[in-house]
């Protein structure tokens, strides 16, 4: 999709990339034992080597080492069979060390791929350059006290997976697809919960603009990032800043910026430092990351099927829309639901369902697909109730409606509220003759040429027993009974 923002001296395009952190779902740090488990009281899951004491050793995390493997292989990427940890040297109070252990010139992964759609359809693959694992620094807490700052170390030393872009993205809403597909992912792997309001996944966003077909200019890099709403409207207004200093006669300078995202704008954090800065070298208390080919294979192979897959098999087997099916995969708590509900049963029907009634419901109540008020069964059992015709689709709403009120069962709402559907020919059939016998001006109309009128008759049949007669037997009875000659 094309975007690019107008200046005075005609259009910019938008360079964009994305560094994502993401931290790694594991019960323990990557280089100690202590919790890695979010909200603790502060300073309560800290262990020597978060603390940074004296002669304490790393160990590596298996498991998050496993994590980000997987992740990897979710994002088509290569996986590096040895990768190496270096220090990381810069000097802040919730650092203790001094230094973060992190992987710059070997990473754990290489290159790889996203792709992405469209609000028009659109498909664009977006390049990985590289995956990385890194241990995560504490927090300074500013609120705590009018004059002192205080340290929380329970992050320290949690696993991230810093996962950064190659320059690909060109507007505001392929940042936001790319952000929306990669937690998704994440997600479906279980290697992280993309809980960006807790911190567990944000990103630093690099945005440069140039004329369309220029090499790249200066960029600068917006940190820490919590939303992907933040995200867009970061992107859109750090563009207009740099097209605004471009076109009066300036030069953007490489720098790290801020998002405020009450005030609308982007302010100077600090002067963008380069690798040199930090002057990393191998750490010396860990070995090389070296990984059996076998041990890789293995996580590939158990590797769960993830978006993409899915949909194009939601598609083949249950025939639903493409777009119905994007939707339905975009969480894999959905996708699981919505396939308990199909089983056996009208897919396209169970879909509409999930994507219409269901949603409706959980966005009214502030609820999500995992603690639904109505289960995956619950709702089969509402539809298998259509499908037996015990019920028309008006009362299944209104059923559905009480189940979501009161947790109940559909057969049992059906039967305490007396809500069965009439199939009865002759109960048909006797509100036809009520109905034809008030509204004899009609029938005289519609006897006369005005064959639209058949829906009135319908529906005022269907008013007549209170919406519980059967659609198609009220249907088939009325022609019947308004047939020339009958």
């Amino acid at each position: 999709m094309s975007y690019t923002v107008d200046g005075a001296t005609g259009p910019w395009e938008l360079v964009i990339g994305l560094e994502v952190h993401a931290q790694v779902i594991s019960q323990a740090k990557l280089f100690s034992g202590a919790s890695a488990t979010y909200g603790g009281e502060p300073n309560s899951q800290v262990s020597l080597v978060d603390a940074a004491f004296p002669g304490m050793l790393p160990v590596p995390n298996e498991f998050c080492v496993a994590q980000a493997v997987r992740t990897g292989l979710g994002l088509d990427a290569h996986v590096n069979l040895v990768s190496r940890f270096d220090r990381k040297n810069y000097f802040y109070a919730d650092l203790p060390a001094g230094y973060q252990i992190s992987q710059f010139t070997h990473p754990i992964v290489g290159a790889g791929r996203i792709e992405i759609e469209l609000g028009d359809g659109t498909r664009r693959d977006i390049g990985i350059t590289r995956l990385h694992l890194e241990q995560d620094a504490g927090k300074s807490l500013h609120d705590q006290d009018p004059t002192r700052s205080f340290i929380d170390l329970n992050r320290s030393g949690v696993a991230l997976m810093e996962i950064v872009s190659e320059p690909d993205l060109r507007s505001p809403e392929e940042a936001g697809a790319y952000l929306r597909k990669l937690r998704t992912i994440l997600r479906y792997l279980g290697t992280c919960d993309g809980n960006m309001e807790e911190g567990s996944m944000r990103a630093d966003v690099n945005v440069s603009v140039r004329r369309h077909g220029e090499p790249f200019r200066t960029r600068c890099e917006i940190k820490n990032v919590n939303s992907i709403r933040y995200v867009m409207q970061a992107v859109e207004v750090e563009a207009r800043r740099q097209v605004a200093i471009w076109e009066a006669g300036g030069t953007v300078d490489q720098e790290t910026r801020l998002f405020d995202p009450q005030r609308g704008e982007t302010r100077s954090l600090r002067t963008k430092e380069d690798a040199h800065d930090y002057r990393y070298f191998p750490d010396p208390d860990l070995l090389p990351l070296v990984l059996d080919e076998d041990w890789v294979a293995a996580l590939k192979a158990a590797l769960p099927e993830l978006p993409d897959a899915k949909r194009l098999r939601f598609v083949s087997q249950y025939g639903i829309p493409a777009y119905d099916a994007a939707v339905l995969v975009a969480e894999r708590d959905t996708a699981q639901f919505f396939e308990t509900v199909a089983a056996g049963r009208d897919a396209r029907l169970a879909s509409n369902w999930v994507i219409g009634e269901l949603f409706a419901a959980l966005n009214r109540t502030g609820r999500t697909i995992a603690d639904s008020p109505v289960t995956a069964e619950a709702l089969g059992g509402l539809l298998d109730l259509m499908a037996d015709r015990t019920i028309n689709g008006k009362i299944a709403k209104e059923v559905f409606e009480a189940m979501v009120e009161t947790g109940e069962g559909a057969s049992a709402i059906v039967e305490r509220k007396g809500l069965r559907q009439v199939v009865d020919v002759g109960a048909i059939d006797s509100a036809i003759d009520t109905v034809l016998a008030a509204h004899a001006d009609k029938l005289a109309e519609y006897r006369s040429g005005k064959d639209k009128l058949f829906g009135f008759f319908v529906g005022q049949v269907m008013k007549a027993m209170a919406g519980k007669g059967n659609p198609a037997l009220v249907n088939e009875a009325l022609q019947r009974r308004l047939a020339p000659g009958a």
